[in-house]
């Protein structure tokens, strides 16, 4: 299954290895630059279906650091033209973006939020900081929460613009979109807190105005935070809930992965740790799931499509120390892959 086709909208994957979407600190003022190019370029040689770009801030205070990414002006997206253009032309990989803000977790380096001098101000659903140590973030009026469902919007105006094949909102790991869906970071009393369907809705108005800039010939997920580990926080039961709801909205895949939002929170980490999650997700909200996770193997990435807890391969770390594992895992399996034509002597062993 591994090296099986698989179709999101018009988007047609080639194999279920996706690079996951890892944040590379290496930006100026929010631009890609020629190490992305490389970096990005290089897994889509190794024959992975899809390179996701790591998450990629709607607006500068969206950043986690002064570090990270931006699509919020068309230089930047320019500049991610370059790299969708090498992928597309030069492999048979399918290239995504993570549009993200970072909320309450932003203004960082290192982990360690920096001030407001060297950072910015930041921002949240309540005034609850992620470490008690940290400045209280701003709180966002409900204007202003309007503003960042714009920024959204904007920013997969100008991915698609990009020929991006595939957006993915980030609503997992603690950012502002987890933080809105979690009644513990989210205490308003308004229309965007209290109850699930108010919690929910800043990510529903997002995908909403996500899904009037794309068309038949983008695909759109979500990456969630299955669980965040804590007494009366966000867990796999809502996350189910949640991704029904947004099958309702044209979203594709749930990229499920877990944790982020509590400091401290304990959690039990081994191979494929967060596959339940996807398991659950996926069958029993009935819509695709991409599992992620200390995925390392070729034939543990095999059983978890095997056994129905996903649909994709999300890749992280282990696509760090080898770029080219779908095409090595492809010889380990005798399956077919792409393989660039510059390396074709390596292909065959000699």
């Amino acid at each position: 299954m591994l090296y099986t086709p698989i179709q999101f909208r018009n988007v047609e994957l080639e194999n279920r290895w996706v690079m996951s979407p890892m944040c590379m600190y290496s930006c100026e003022n929010g631009l890609a630059n020629a190490f992305h190019f490389v970096h990005y370029g290089s897994r889509s040689q190794g024959g992975t279906g899809l390179i996701m770009v790591e998450a990629t801030g709607v607006e500068p205070r969206g950043r986690i650091t002064n570090k990270c990414m931006g699509i919020w002006n068309d230089e930047q997206a320019g500049n991610l033209q370059k790299i969708v253009e090498f992928v597309h032309s030069n492999s048979e990989s399918k290239i995504g973006i993570q549009l993200a803000h970072a909320g309450r977790k932003g203004s960082t380096w290192n982990n360690i939020q920096i001030s407001i001098e060297e950072g910015w101000e930041t921002v949240a659903p309540s005034p609850i900081p992620y470490h008690p140590t940290e400045r209280i973030p701003h709180v966002l009026t409900v204007e202003e929460i309007k503003e960042q469902v714009q920024n959204f919007k904007n920013a997969a105006r100008r991915a698609v613009a990009a020929g991006f094949d595939i957006i993915e909102i980030h609503g997992a790991h603690g950012y502002l979109i987890h933080q809105f869906l979690s009644p513990l970071s989210n205490i308003r009393t308004d229309e965007y807190g209290g109850s699930f369907e108010n919690r929910i809705r800043f990510l529903l108005e997002i995908v909403d105005v996500v899904n009037e800039e794309i068309n038949e010939n983008v695909a759109l997920f979500v990456r969630i935070s299955g669980t965040e580990y804590a007494e009366n926080g966000w867990d796999v039961n809502n996350s189910v809930e949640l991704a029904k709801v947004l099958k309702e909205h044209k979203v594709d895949l749930i990229d499920v992965s877990s944790g982020g939002n509590i400091h401290g929170a304990k959690i039990s980490v081994f191979d494929g740790y967060q596959v339940p999650y996807s398991s659950r997700v996926r069958n029993e909200a009935d819509v695709k799931t991409g599992a992620v996770g200390l995925i390392t193997k070729v034939e543990q990435a095999q059983q978890i499509l095997q056994k129905g807890d996903a649909d994709l391969i999300f890749v992280a770390r282990e696509i760090l120390r080898n770029p080219y594992i779908a095409v090595q895992g492809s010889f380990e399996m005798e399956e077919n892959c792409f393989f660039p034509h510059q390396y074709l002597r390596a292909k065959i062993s000699s």
